[in-house]
């Protein structure tokens, strides 16, 4: 009986019960159409029917009625999403004076700074919050202003690691025999060592704890065939932990330690567009509702939103200097505001609140790498993503102009010429006619920019009708407790300038509008009590007359009937006014 496939590789191993997110992922596969629907347009309209907030034109973002953010418009939500980071692991493997030949070889191959840069910290609500804005078929964040995307250069400057060199490239998926074969060969183990390993991971992939277990002890007086298995093991263990952290969480895949074949060959890998590929790939999965994690390399996607938002989310470390890698240029921290408040947060973004050039400091020691502008497709193993450096000109200084259409990745086993592609990566560079002329103020894009992608992207991700100011005036109003003057007219201001569609304007490229002056305070999830009103709603003059030290409207204004008493002028709520709200009662004060 010949062994059974699963997950793309053969198997051995006994069957096992699916656990309940691949039960409901199944059935989610059930009931949706495929991938890119190209011959049936009007179905996908009707699914996207119910979301306002969605693309008027359907012909870039093909799944969007599948991803959370489409969810969210129709009123689910998905909490905040699971992280795997190991940045406390990479400490419990330390390679002292006494692993000093070991350090010397992981030095060569340009992969040392990730042991010093990992962020041990990683906050959910934030990654959360970034991930509902990412569109897999652009591979870039749909924002308020425009799109963006972490980068070749962000890769570089961030981590310090090589993004130039050969890709990262598999023939075929691994099976467990040939696992088994090179853990053997590679890494110096019994055969009957290897198979209870990959039988216990139930996958062609080691545990990291194994491989600590086993390797961490040997040191420079060990014997040189040992001392390249510890190389070979801690380098595993090293892009385990960091640039391919998978949602397993606890082991990394076997086909990484062919790489590692030849230790002097280790540096001619283009680590950072592998890394870039593979963070894509994660992005794009945790995209879809079913789905509660999210893998990756989390300390470049969280240094690159300290980046270019500083004065949202950063905490910067003083005592950084800019001959290391950016990475450590911040103190990571978790966000307190909750996940709504985040949404609501990104959906008031403009362009103003973006640093769109933040390693200009930076470049006296590491220089902009021309293969940043390399416009083609990324790869990691059997992971093949798109690469639209023309989508984010801003990002590069550039005026942004209307891209053209992203296009489709090969499939994996037919992307062999991805990698001639790539090795001739200077003749696939963005001409200059194609990057525009450089911008008179950062974020810069051409007039019409803004109307197209008005039509074809998911602007705002939380609903105004959700949003967390109506919720607080709904409690406020429906009584249950005291509330103060100021309290109770900051959700009444807030909820107006929602209701008012002020949010929508202000999400525009150019100069805020006094509509959205409101919103620079913080959301009203994140603070107990409101700022004093910065205006006062005049009662209308059919109904309430101004008070007599007001001057009378004009003469053109007709005045109300004589037979109607005017009500006598109403005193609106001041900062020393105690309101007491409660049903069926008279309001006292």
């Amino acid at each position: 009986m010949p062994p059974r496939t699963r997950g793309g590789y053969t198997s051995t191993a006994p069957r096992r019960r699916p656990t309940g997110s691949e039960r409901r992922l199944r059935v989610q596969l059930r009931e949706v159409e495929p991938e890119h629907p190209r011959h049936d347009r009007d179905e996908t309209e009707e699914v996207l029917e119910g979301a306002p907030g969605g693309p008027i034109d359907r012909c870039i973002l093909r799944s969007f009625h599948k991803l959370v953010a489409a969810k969210i418009w129709l009123g689910e939500d998905r909490a905040p999403l699971k992280l795997v980071n190991h940045g406390a692991k990479l400490q419990l493997w330390e390679l002292d004076v006494e692993r000093s030949r070991i350090y010397e070889t992981v030095q060569r191959s340009g992969l040392a700074p990730l042991i010093s840069c990992s962020h041990r910290v990683a906050s959910r609500p934030m990654l959360s919050a970034f991930c509902e804005q990412w569109q897999p078929e652009t591979t870039t964040f749909h924002l308020p202003y425009g799109e963006m995307t972490i980068t070749l250069d962000d890769v570089a400057s961030i981590l310090h690691i090589p993004i130039t060199g050969s890709m990262i490239s598999f023939s075929q998926p691994l099976r467990v025999d040939d696992a088994n074969a090179l853990l053997v060969e590679l890494l110096g183990t019994t055969d009957v060592e290897a198979s209870r390993e990959t039988e216990q991971c139930r996958s062609p992939s080691v545990r990291l704890q194994w491989l600590r277990e086993n390797f961490s002890t040997i040191t420079d007086v060990s014997s040189d065939d040992d001392i390249d298995f510890a190389t070979r093991a801690f380098l595993l263990h090293l892009v385990g932990c960091t640039l391919f952290a998978d949602k397993s969480a606890t082991s990394v895949g076997v086909v990484y330690l062919e790489l590692f074949r030849d230790l002097s060959m280790v540096g001619s890998y283009a680590w950072g567009a592998a890394c870039l590929a593979f963070m894509y790939r994660q992005l794009t999965t945790a995209t879809r509702f079913e789905v509660r994690q999210l893998g990756g390399y989390l300390t470049l996607l969280q240094a690159w939103i300290y980046e270019h938002f500083p004065e949202m989310f950063s905490s910067p470390d003083m005592a950084y200097s800019e001959s290391r890698p950016r990475a450590l240029r911040w103190r990571p921290h978790v966000i307190p505001d909750s996940l709504q408040s985040l949404r609501e947060r990104l959906d008031r973004l403009q362009s103003s609140d973006v640093c769109w050039e933040p390693y200009v400091d930076h470049r006296a020691e590491h220089p902009f790498p021309d293969i940043a502008w390399f416009s083609g497709c990324i790869k990691c193993g059997l992971v093949v993503e798109p690469y639209h450096p023309e989508r984010v000109l801003h990002q590069f200084g550039h005026i942004q102009t209307i891209p053209l259409r992203p296009f489709a990745p090969p499939r994996p086993d037919r992307s062999i010429l991805l990698d001639q592609y790539w090795e001739r990566w200077t003749d696939h560079v963005l001409i200059d006619q194609s990057r525009g002329r450089r911008c008179h103020y950062s974020g810069e894009s051409v007039t019409e920019y803004m109307a197209w992608y008005d039509c074809i992207s998911h602007r705002i991700v939380q609903p105004p009708h959700l949003r967390s100011a109506l919720r607080l005036l709904r409690h406020v109003i429906s009584g249950g407790r005291q509330q103060s003057g100021d309290y109770f007219w900051g959700a009444l201001n807030e909820a107006h300038s929602i209701l008012a569609g002020s949010d929508e304007s202000s999400a525009s490229h150019s100069t805020p509008s006094p509509a959205s002056a409101s919103h620079s305070t913080p959301s009203p999830a994140t603070r107990r009590f409101f700022c004093p009103p910065t205006f006062v709603y005049p009662p209308p003059a059919s109904v309430d007359p101004p008070p007599a030290s007001v001057d009378p409207p004009p003469a053109a204004v007709d005045p109300p009937p004589a037979s109607v008493a005017p009500p006598a002028p109403a005193a609106g709520p001041t900062a020393s006014t105690t309101v007491y709200v409660r049903s069926k009662r008279k309001k006292k004060t």
